[in-house]
């Protein structure tokens, strides 16, 4: 089966990526703004790839707390240090959009909590 997503959360996903690989590269490997270096501009392609073919689609978690992670060992070591770069200054750059991760991730684990202790909500 083939994965082609395209919906909103996929699309919120790959923007989020976008903006911090931008930013760590931009900070990290001193490209001007909105470009990147063939090294970054590698990862983004493969982020990108991995997203539109994600199994989970539309009721995907962010790839932190995702229950299968996809990427290539190398590429997943990259990535974790792209995000803990540039994840803290999010905040500073892209205040809304972390705030909108933040929110994900804590509404996913929210979920697993209640599902884990059997809590019902209404």
């Amino acid at each position: 089966m083939v994965a082609n997503n395209t919906g909103p959360k996929i699309t919120q996903e790959k923007a989020t990526v976008r903006v911090m690989i931008a930013l760590y590269c931009r900070q990290k490997h001193h490209t001007p703004k909105n470009q990147l270096c063939d090294e970054c501009n590698d990862l983004l392609q493969y982020a990108m790839q991995r997203l539109t073919m994600c199994r989970f689609g539309e009721q995907k978690t962010t790839c932190e707390l995702c229950p299968k992670h996809c990427y290539r060992k190398d590429y997943k070591l990259k990535i974790k240090e792209v995000m803990r770069y540039a994840g803290p200054r999010m905040m500073l750059h892209h205040p809304i959009m972390a705030v909108k991760h933040l929110y994900k991730n804590l509404k996913t684990i929210l979920k697993r909590f209640r599902e884990k202790h059997s809590i019902k909500t209404k």
